[in-house]
């Protein structure tokens, strides 16, 4: 009954704070109530919520999509609708009922609909429903529905909240001022400056970005009105709030990484509102239809399949994980564009064993030149940084010919050439320059291929599938090639003499210093990464794994490895419901993301292993800037932080070998690994010691 009471109650906030974009609950509080200030309403908003988070869990939908609010923020929109345009009777609620069920059906369809291109529904499916409504009114006697004078009505006081909200209404405010805080009211088909400074407030508490850039729509929008004089009575407040304000956030903050590409647009969806609205409201005023929230709707809808379509988007890029608030979206997107380099790239590791030399690199001065200077050229030096023992005479000579070569990741056999005979030393073949050379299709549009091969060496066959790190052939000095060495290119085709293309390395080691998604340079000394068996064994968290944690505190978790529908892996806490997100792959474990309580063993752990990295290597890394933490030192990093990032939190971590196994290293924690895996980890806070125990219940 308790989980059922929370699950209900947290998505009826949702419901509430959805409506600028936000999943924070004080916020959501905050408008549920506002939206008594009106209170017929306020009671039925409120309903039509509460009916349809009833319906969508009794006919079995999607409770994290119910949960968010997603399905329920229409109907809302729907009850605060009824309440302000329509008298109490019983009609009222008849087709109250009707209306809600006919919304969640098109919010639950349009959904499905326009979630295949991954669209948001926005508010259509509430003015859509409410256009039917006030079409079918003033017909048929009016369906028994008594329509309100006005369609803002501003009734609503009752006892002492009457008194208050009157005399906020009266105070001798700068007119724009009033203006703002009435237009933010807008959005809950109010007039009222005090249920406007309380969405204010609880903006500011959800979002500083959020609320800049109201600011900023707001601005602009009057700044518009003011240059052209299209409202010489001004702009009304339901428009500023619902449709110029919020396409405003939406498009600035929401839907795009916030940055001052995203602003720039932000203000330009301002002006191209204007457009939407003084059309719209022409066409439907002669159906004596209010316009309501469809530009912004249809704007943001457009926008967002528009900016869909680019092949290369900059740096105006749109949010990949939506977290609903624009600090977090802006933060987590800032640390992870480096940190989820894996996503972005096909890891690819070196084509060899042991320590190469980089004799060639990039745009080098011998033969990397026009289409074909990204590609790289390898030997093997000794300490001398000689090629060769002496003389140097014989192929025989140089250390790294006849030495495996190895495919750089999994792939298909595209073509092989190993007719050619190899050079002697200082000869070239200008006629056959490439040499023996085998290409690998690794993905559609990108190959790799490795020349000046040993003559008959290919291991492999054509159309064959190679696993990465399997031989495919020997290091020779055919074709253009004085001297033995190896070329490795990446291309976008399988030709032999295709363009080259710029492509890091996912991991290697370069003078004993880690290299994670890089080129090397000439003279770099580079080899493929050796993993270290224990830190591999301890953080191999498969689907099913699970741990038992008990603190010196008493603090008892259970966690489990499980997998969401888009195939990313987390850890959850049967306890506390907190989950932390995470990547893992031959190389590599790191957190990308903790939901939940911060008080959890679960978050201590987030903290102390939030990247650690098989090869043993120290690793520095960057803390995602924690933007739940509502301290007034981040309000000025919150509010330039598209424009500007000063705030950085930093982690590193090194690697212990000790007689029972391995230690992990951080400033405030200990992780202790044995070959069995987790065995403790022990955490300093302030003045505390947290010892952990770790006890594997599952693999």
């Amino acid at each position: 009954m308790k989980k059922q009471f929370v699950y209900y109650s947290d998505t009826v906030l949702n419901s509430y704070s959805i409506l600028f974009f936000s999943q924070n609950k004080v916020f959501g509080l905050i408008l549920l109530l506002a939206s008594f200030f009106n209170i017929t309403a306020g009671i039925t908003g409120l309903v039509c919520t509460l009916f349809t988070v009833l319906v969508m869990c009794k006919l079995g939908f999607n409770k994290e999509i119910t949960h968010s609010g997603l399905y329920s923020f229409n109907a809302l929109l729907l009850g605060i609708g009824f309440g302000t345009f329509f008298s109490f009777n019983y009609s009222f609620f008849l087709w109250l009922i009707a209306a809600s069920l006919l919304v969640i059906i098109v919010s639950v369809n349009l959904t499905a609909f326009l979630g295949k291109y991954g669209l948001p529904i926005l508010s259509i499916p509430f003015v859509f429903v409410f256009w039917l409504v006030l079409i079918a009114s003033n017909g048929y006697s009016g369906m028994g529905l008594v329509q309100k004078d006005s369609y803002v009505v501003f009734e609503l006081y009752i006892g002492n909240a009457r008194v208050i909200s009157e005399y906020v209404n009266q105070l001798p405010l700068p007119n724009y001022l009033a203006l703002f805080f009435r237009s933010l009211s807008a959005v809950l088909f109010q007039n009222n400056i005090l249920a406007g400074i309380l969405i204010a407030i609880g903006l500011w508490i959800h979002s500083r970005i959020a609320f800049s850039l109201v600011t900023l729509g707001f601005f602009i929008a009057c700044l518009i009105n003011h240059l052209t004089g299209t409202y010489p009575d001004g702009i009304s407040n339901y428009h500023l709030g619902a449709n110029f304000m919020m396409i405003s956030l939406g498009i600035g903050g929401f839907f795009l990484i916030p940055s001052i590409r995203s602003y720039f647009w932000a203000a330009i969806t301002v002006l191209l509102s204007f457009l939407l609205v003084n059309g719209m409201t022409r066409f439907l005023s002669i159906y004596n239809l209010p316009i309501l929230s469809m530009p912004f709707s249809l704007l943001t809808i457009g926008l967002l399949y528009f900016f869909m379509l680019r092949i290369q988007p900059g740096k105006l890029r749109l949010t990949p994980i939506q977290n609903y608030s624009p600090e977090t979206n802006l933060y987590q997107y800032t640390a992870t564009k480096e940190r989820l380099k894996d996503f972005h790239y096909l890891p690819l590791n070196l084509p060899f064993m042991g320590i190469w030399t980089v004799s060639q690199d990039y745009n080098g001065q011998i033969t990397h030149k026009g289409d074909w200077a990204q590609a790289l050229d390898f030997v093997i030096t000794d300490l001398d940084q000689q090629t060769f023992e002496y003389p140097g005479n014989k192929l025989e000579h140089y250390y790294c010919f006849n030495k495996p070569v190895l495919a750089c990741a999994d792939g298909f056999v595209q073509e092989i050439i190993q007719h050619i005979e190899d050079n002697r030393i200082g000869q070239v073949n200008l006629e056959q320059n490439w040499g023996n050379t085998v290409i690998l299709k690794h993905a559609e549009g990108l190959y790799s291929k490795v020349s000046h091969l040993k003559q008959l060496s290919v291991k492999v066959k054509l159309g064959d599938f190679v696993k990465q790190g399997d031989l495919i052939a020997l290091c020779g000095s055919s074709g253009r090639s004085p001297e033995p060495h190896l070329h490795f290119q990446l291309q976008t085709t399988s030709y032999i003499g295709s363009k080259t293309i710029s492509y890091p390395f996912a991991y290697f080691q370069e003078h004993n210093e880690l290299k994670s998604f890089t080129i090397p340079k000439t003279g770099d000394q580079v080899q493929p990464l050796e993993t270290n068996a224990y830190l591999k064994q301890a953080f191999n968290f498969q689907p099913g794994y699970q741990l038992q944690l008990n603190a010196d505190d008493g603090r008892i978790e259970t966690w489990e490895t499980l997998t969401n529908a888009y195939n990313q892996t987390y850890l959850y806490c049967r306890e506390n419901h907190a989950v932390a997100y995470f990547v893992k792959n031959n190389y590599v474990f790191y957190f990308t993301s903790f939901y939940g309580n911060k008080r959890s063993l679960l978050y201590l752990f987030y903290k102390a292993a939030y990247r650690v990295h098989f090869s043993a290597h120290a690793v520095k890394d960057e803390y995602t800037i924690d933007s739940s933490l509502f301290k007034p030192q981040l309000w000025l990093q919150d509010l330039i932080a598209p424009f500007y990032l000063f705030v950085k939190s930093s982690y590193s971590n090194s690697y212990t070998l000790v007689d029972q196994g391995m230690e992990i290293q951080t400033d405030n924690a200990t992780i202790m690994l044995t070959q069995h895996g987790l065995h403790s980890i022990t955490v300093k806070q302030s003045k505390t010691k947290t010892n952990i125990k770790c006890t594997i219940k599952s693999i």
